[in-house]
């Protein structure tokens, strides 16, 4: 029979198929059940009968997934017999799990003739924005599939009869693996100095207020800007990488403002402090904001400073002793 005349047979005796999600009572053979998560890139294989089925759940950490891949190889003898299979597809399943020749009732959202290629690939959205696009190579069957319609089916049905038996001991290899957003998350870990707990403090990410610090937050794979403002801790800004489907700690150790000082001075120097001696130059110290005076002597040698102090910064007094050499004529 022509291939026009077959298609167009296939859609006489099976007028429903045209119709979208319709409740529908079968048996078929269920040839493994798998499940699909963003911790197993390369998915679940199995071989199916051209009359066979397998389930496909989402286990796991499915919150980076933005759709299933299912391919189907087929082997070199399919080729003449083009035409003769369908796909189908269902949700709201009545089973979660089965092996082996099965009755149950779902809801049928795609039917599709298998095209005439050795390779067939099928991808089923199960987000919006997924960027799903049916192609030369790729046949986006369905419209998103919402998560709680969870388990679905995948179904090979024979269309054509009085074949041989090559064809109807026929089998494929399938394979569902899942398709992952490009995206990350992080979970912001706070710790506050012992002094200053719980305080108020603003996250801003890639300029953008985060109003919930508690939640995970979604982000494109690749480099982010983090900065923390506050008038009771340290201003901070800092970046930051998010690995794709994959969910990250970010710790947030809010520093009490208070400047600190360091100096550094030889040993027989004496360092002064607002006309106080500094007794372990070693170990900074916390002032306060505003003007100070710093004073280094090494024996009748003098030298005086005056430093204005800011919130939230630290500062590092260094006395710097120079030998210059200049050469005359």
């Amino acid at each position: 029979m022509p291939k026009v005349l077959l298609s167009l047979a296939v859609f006489l005796l099976f007028p429903n198929f045209l119709l979208e999600a319709q409740t529908e009572s079968f048996r078929t053979t269920v040839d493994g059940v798998f499940e699909i998560s963003s911790e197993r890139l390369t998915g679940s294989s199995v071989s199916i009968g051209i009359n066979d089925s397998v389930i496909i759940n989402l286990g796991g950490e499915h919150r980076f997934l933005r759709g299933i891949e299912i391919e189907l190889t087929a082997p070199q003898n399919w080729l003449q017999y083009r035409g003769s299979l369908v796909m189908l597809m269902y949700n709201n399943l009545s089973v979660q799990s089965a092996s082996g020749v099965t009755d149950l009732t779902g809801s049928r959202i795609a039917f599709d003739p298998l095209p005439s290629r050795l390779r067939i690939v099928y991808q089923i959205p199960i987000r919006s924005g997924h960027g799903l696009r049916t192609s030369t190579s790729i046949i986006v069957p369905t419209p998103i599939i919402q998560i709680a319609t969870f388990p679905i089916m995948f179904r090979l049905m024979q269309v054509s009869k009085g074949l041989p038996d090559e064809f109807e001991n026929m089998t494929l290899n399938l394979t569902a693996r899942p398709i992952l957003s490009d995206e990350g998350a992080v979970r912001l870990v706070t710790r506050f100095p012992s002094q200053l707990r719980n305080r108020p403090f603003t996250v801003l990410i890639n300029d953008e207020v985060v109003s919930n610090i508690s939640e995970q937050i979604f982000l494109r794979e690749g480099e982010h800007h983090l900065v923390i403002r506050s008038d009771d801790y340290r201003n901070e800004s800092r970046r930051f990488f998010v690995e794709k489907a994959r969910v990250v700690d970010l710790l947030l150790e809010l520093q009490d403002p208070t400047p600190i000082i360091t100096f550094e001075a030889p040993q027989n120097a004496q360092i002064l402090f607002n006309n106080t001696l500094v007794t372990n130059a070693l170990e900074p110290i916390a002032v306060e904001p505003g003007i100070h005076e710093i004073k280094y002597q090494i024996g009748n040698y003098t030298i005086t400073r005056s430093i204005n102090i800011q919130r939230g910064k630290n500062y590092r007094i260094a006395l710097a002793v120079d030998l210059t050499i200049q050469e005359e004529e």
